[in-house]
């Protein structure tokens, strides 16, 4: 199978996935909301043994690309699913606009998913191969489950990854620990907009933290995440209880 259950309505499925060379992974995340509906964020690439999963669980009636970068699939589940809407930031438009975005995801108006909160990670960048790249991430709160879903924001990479993963992690950040990678401590400087973003995060009453790349924190993830951006932003930071 390639959907494992995490907790009641909430699942995860991976893949292989090389960045600069480094064997990463990447990792979905399904949602069943009240109504039957599947929300899927940052697709995965489609196989008949997903699309069977998927089906066996309810509808497909969302697919999520979160940020700037995690589309590769989108545009292959939205071929699996027609009738899905298609939820993107904005700039995915100007930077992919092949791609058929059928609805802007937007801060201002109320959670088209009920059950599912989300707000914009504003300020956060990553080293891309042209120099810093803003991310547009957004993250997202499942309240049943007390999960929190991140795909670029954080990593926790651990030894379940290949060894060069490990070491690059242990000296760049993101080994067993909650946190951004060196690549986005070089090329993000607008701090204050992520520590409100942050802040933000932590007024979420999450335990567990899926993350896109390196494991699932499955406990205490609140706390590792508050103490990974403390590093990143050099200060301290409220954890709301």
């Amino acid at each position: 199978m390639l959907l494992r259950n995490v907790d009641r309505n909430l699942w995860v499925a991976e893949q292989p996935l090389r960045y600069f060379g480094l064997g990463i992974g990447t990792r979905m995340t399904v949602i069943q909301l009240a109504s039957n509906e599947l929300v899927v964020i940052s697709p995965i690439q489609v196989s008949e043994v997903l699309v069977s999963e998927l089906n066996g669980l309810g509808i497909v009636s969302h697919i999520i690309a979160p940020n700037l970068y995690h589309h590769l699939y989108a545009a292959e589940f939205k071929a699996a699913y027609p009738a899905a809407t298609f939820w993107a930031p904005a700039r995915l438009r100007v930077k992919r606009p092949e791609l058929n975005i059928d609805q802007l995801i937007v801060a201002d108006a109320g959670s088209p998913w009920p059950g599912l909160e989300y707000l914009f990670f504003d300020g956060f960048k990553t080293l891309g191969p042209s120099g810093p790249a803003a991310l547009d991430e957004w993250v997202f709160f499942h309240t049943d489950s007390r999960t929190l879903i991140l795909t670029d924001t954080a990593f926790c990479f651990d030894e379940n990854f290949p060894w060069l993963t490990q070491l690059l992690t242990k000296l760049g950040g993101g080994y067993k620990s909650l946190s951004p990678s060196l690549l986005e401590r070089v090329a993000t400087t607008q701090k204050d907009l992520v520590k409100a973003s942050v802040e933000q995060v932590l007024r979420w009453n999450f335990d567990r933290v899926i993350v896109a790349h390196g494991s699932v924190v499955e406990h205490s993830g609140k706390e590792q995440f508050k103490r990974g951006y403390e590093t990143f932003l050099g200060c301290s930071l409220a954890c709301p209880t």
